[in-house]
Order: C-alpha cells, then sequence, then structure tokens
C-alpha cells in the first residue's frame, strides 16, 4: 500500500489482486452467549463485500475528532471511493485549501456546505476563492477497537 500523509487523514492505496477470505458467522445476537462455531456458513471476501470500484477506492486512516458524533473516532479507517458522484447528506473525503478533511456535504441552492459532526467545529462555507474538490466519498467504515482499558474503564 502506498501511503500519502496529509493533515486530518491517511490515504492508502488498495490492493484487491488477491481475495481476504474470513469466516462468516450469520445470527450473531447480542444477547445470551451461544458456541458462536456452530454458525459458520460461509467465507466471505472482505474486498468483494466492501470495494465496488476497486480503480477507483482507497483507504483513509482518520485524524482527529471533528466527525465524532458520526461515530468516527481518530484512528478508525475509511472505504473512500472516488467514482460516487457526491450528492448532499453524503460523508467525503475533501481537499480544501491544501488540506484533507471529512465532512458531511450539504447543498443549499448554489452554496456549498462542509458540516462537521461534533459541536465543537463550525461548518465550513465552500467559496469560489476556495482551492476545493470533493476527493471522495466514505463507504465503509471499519471501527478501530476501543482499548482494554478504556472499556474498563467505562
Amino acid at each position: 500500500m502506498i501511503s500519502k500523509r496529509k493533515s486530518g487523514i491517511e490515504i492508502f492505496s488498495m490492493s484487491v489482486d488477491t481475495k481476504f477470505l474470513l469466516p462468516l458467522f450469520e445470527g450473531l445476537k447480542a444477547g445470551f452467549p451461544s458456541p458462536a462455531a456452530d454458525y459458520i456458513d460461509v467465507a466471505i471476501d472482505l474486498n468483494k463485500e466492501l470495494i465496488k470500484h476497486p480503480a477507483s477506492t482507497f483507504l483513509g486512516r482518520v485524524s482527529g475528532d471533528s466527525m465524532k458524533d458520526a461515530n468516527l473516532d481518530d484512528g478508525d479507517l475509511l472505504v473512500i471511493d472516488k467514482s460516487i458522484r457526491p450528492a448532499h447528506g453524503m460523508m467525503a473525503v475533501c481537499f480544501l485549501d491544501g488540506e484533507f478533511t471529512i465532512k458531511y456535504i450539504k447543498i443549499d441552492g448554489e452554496n456549498i456546505l462542509l458540516v462537521p459532526a461534533n459541536d465543537a467545529y463550525d461548518p465550513i462555507l465552500v467559496t469560489q476563492d476556495d482551492n476545493f474538490v470533493v476527493w471522495g466519498i466514505v463507504t465503509s467504515i471499519i471501527k478501530k477497537p476501543k482499548e482494554l482499558d478504556d472499556v474498563r474503564a467505562g
């Protein structure tokens, strides 16, 4: 994987030349425990499940907290598809004035707003003077597990 480090997100190229097969456990319940091995149905290929357009799909590692209320945390991985046309309400990786940022796209008439999911940050109004492009659309989030210390403390 090739990495480009920009502020807010680290971008990695995807390789789908090989299959990434993992056992699939169907019917997992968040209730009384049961022997999961009894429920192995098939193996799935995560590349096939997560990547619809291999030539235009990248991974990005999140840095920062501007999208924390959208359950997007520092260290999470994003599956980003550059071939999807941006639309109102989508979570997008945007390039704005030399930096990458992850925000929701809000289209209000002729105005474009980049909206965070954290009240500590203000929406960003994109103007004609900005160097702006929607770099790609977030199609999946791969969560970084909480550390055991965080779970025990909570």
